[in-house]
């Protein structure tokens, strides 16, 4: 990372307002480094003013629930099991009667593949969709089992988001669980992350929660999981 690519990264992390004219800087590489770089750290608004990829774009306005928006921006991209998947979690913020389907064919998608990323952004969908749905938490359980395989065999920490989503499935069995789970969610999370907002609501920490969510422009979809499930009829 560039000496400028570095100040800037504690820019977008610790002063935003300043982060403009240090992009300004970069060169064009750096530039496009800096865009991904400002979603990850939980700043969609400097990724949206940075860059033109869609699948960046994309993934920037469903932090925020703008979900026209990043269906737009995915509109013509190419298929691939990261389209896929970021066109299966708008369809669920539209709460769309085909965002199941749409998450299970990203998940399969990614399998064919071999796209780990996508294929654990995917299997996090899925259980949040079991979930909301107020399927057995089982069933979740089941479902993120996959990811954390995924992480066994490419030797990579579990991902934060769905440690978090794992969290909010063991809540409903086992709160001692689901706690030291979520420790290990908000270890591993950004700052201002769909994670870490995740984690903090399980851990019972909901006004951090809600500072974490207002600084990071996210829609409060991406911890709806935390809701009581439906009452069946």
């Amino acid at each position: 990372m560039s000496d400028l690519l570095a100040a800037l990264s504690e820019a977008i992390d610790q002063h935003p307002e300043q982060a403009q004219a240090l992009w300004e800087a970069l060169s064009p590489s750096d530039q496009r480094q800096a865009a991904a770089l400002a979603l990850r750290l939980g700043r969609p608004g400097l990724t949206l003013a940075w860059t033109t990829d869609p699948l960046l774009r994309a993934a920037a306005w469903l932090r925020r629930g703008e979900v026209a928006a990043a269906l737009n921006d995915l509109r013509g991209v190419p298929s691939s099991a990261r389209s896929a998947v970021l066109t299966a979690r708008a369809l669920h913020q539209l709460a769309a009667p085909e965002a199941g389907a749409a998450a299970q064919s990203a998940r399969r998608l990614a399998r064919v593949e071999g796209d780990s990323g996508a294929l654990v952004a995917a299997v996090t969908l899925v259980a949040e969709q079991e979930l909301l749905a107020g399927t057995a938490p089982y069933a979740a359980l089941r479902t993120l089992a996959e990811g954390l395989k995924v992480a066994e065999l490419t030797g990579q920490p579990a991902d934060a988001h769905l440690l978090a989503v794992l969290a909010a499935a063991q809540a409903r069995l086992n709160p001692r669980k689901a706690a030291q789970t979520a420790g290990k969610a908000l270890a591993r999370s950004e700052a201002r992350s769909p994670a870490r907002v995740l984690a903090l609501q399980v851990l019972g920490q909901p006004e951090e929660a809600a500072a974490q969510a207002r600084t990071g422009e996210l829609a409060p979809v991406w911890w709806a999981v935390m809701s009581p499930p439906p009452v069946p009829s």
